[in-house]
C-alpha cells in the first residue's frame, strides 16, 4: 500500500516510516499541512495519515480542501486532540478513522489492514480483471484470450493502476506519482515508453483493450470499439461529454 504520512513530528515520523515499510507500506512523508495538501492532491496514496496540528495549514483543513477538490483517498487522523468533539469534528470533515496520542503502533497497523481490506488495497495476491484480461498482482502474471505471460515490475505497476481505475482517464501526473513515486527523478517520456511496452503485451496476450491517449490528459484503458481499431486520440473535452 502507498501511505502518506502527514506528520511535523520528525521523531514520530521515522518511527512510524521505518515501521511501516517493515510491513512492505511504500511512504511518502511530509512535514507541513501546505506542502502535505500539495501530495494529497496529486492522488497518488491508497491512504493518508494526517495530523491535525500542522505548521502553515492544519489537518482539518487539509482535508477539507482535499474533498472539496474529489479526492477520495482514505484518511486516518494521528492527533492528540481525542476529546468526543474533536474526534466529530475530523469524521465530520471526511476522515474515515481517528487515532489519538499516544497510541500503540500494532493498533495503526490493525486500523491500515482494515482500511485496506475495505478499499481493495489490502492483498498480497490479488486478482484483477477487466475485460478479457486477469492480473495476478502477486505473481506479476496476465493473462488474456490467447496467452499468459510475466509482466516487469514497473509494466506490473502500471497496469494495476489503470486496473484500479478502468474506463476512467487518468492524468500523467498521477500515473508518474503512483507509479514511480512522487519524490522520484524520472522524466515525462518515461510515462509514454511504458504505455508502449504495456500496449504490446496486451496485443501479445491477444487481448481487446486499448490504452487510449487523451490529449492534454494522460491515459485511458478500455475496449476497443467494435471494429477493432484504435480510434483518433481523445482530448479532455470530449471525455467530459
Amino acid at each position: 500500500m502507498k501511505i502518506l504520512l502527514i506528520e511535523d513530528d520528525r521523531n514520530l515520523c521515522d518511527t512510524l516510516r521505518f515501521s511501516l515499510e517493515q510491513e512492505c507500506h511504500e511512504v511518502d512523508v511530509c512535514h507541513d499541512g501546505s506542502d502535505g495538501l500539495d501530495l494529497f492532491l496529486q492522488d497518488a496514496h491508497d491512504l493518508v495519515l494526517l495530523d491535525r496540528m500542522l505548521p502553515t495549514m492544519n489537518g482539518l483543513l487539509v482535508l477539507k480542501k482535499a474533498r472539496e477538490r474529489g479526492i477520495v483517498t482514505p484518511v486516518i487522523f494521528l492527533t492528540a486532540l481525542g476529546e468526543l468533539y474533536d474526534r466529530i469534528e475530523g469524521l465530520d470533515q471526511g476522515a474515515d478513522d481517528y487515532l489519538v496520542k499516544p497510541f500503540a503502533y500494532e493498533e495503526l497497523s490493525a486500523r491500515i489492514r482494515s482500511l485496506g481490506r475495505r478499499t481493495g488495497h489490502l492483498a498480497e495476491h490479488e486478482v484483477l480483471t477487466y475485460g478479457d484480461i486477469r492480473y495476478d498482482t502477486g505473481l506479476r502474471q496476465l493473462s488474456g484470450p490467447d496467452d499468459t505471460i510475466l509482466l516487469s515490475g514497473r509494466e506490473g505497476r502500471l497496469l494495476e493502476v489503470f486496473l484500479h481505475d478502468a474506463a476512467k482517464p487518468l492524468r500523467r501526473m498521477v500515473l508518474l506519482a503512483r507509479v514511480w513515486g512522487v519524490d522520484a527523478e524520472v522524466e515525462d517520456g518515461n510515462l509514454d515508453t511504458y504505455v508502449h511496452f504495456l500496449r504490446k503485451r496486451l496485443a501479445q496476450v491477444g487481448s481487446l483493450l486499448s490504452i487510449r491517449t487523451v490529449r492534454g490528459v494522460g491515459y485511458l484503458l478500455e475496449p476497443l470499439p467494435e471494429n477493432g481499431k484504435e480510434e483518433t486520440p481523445c482530448s479532455a473535452s470530449c471525455i467530459a461529454k
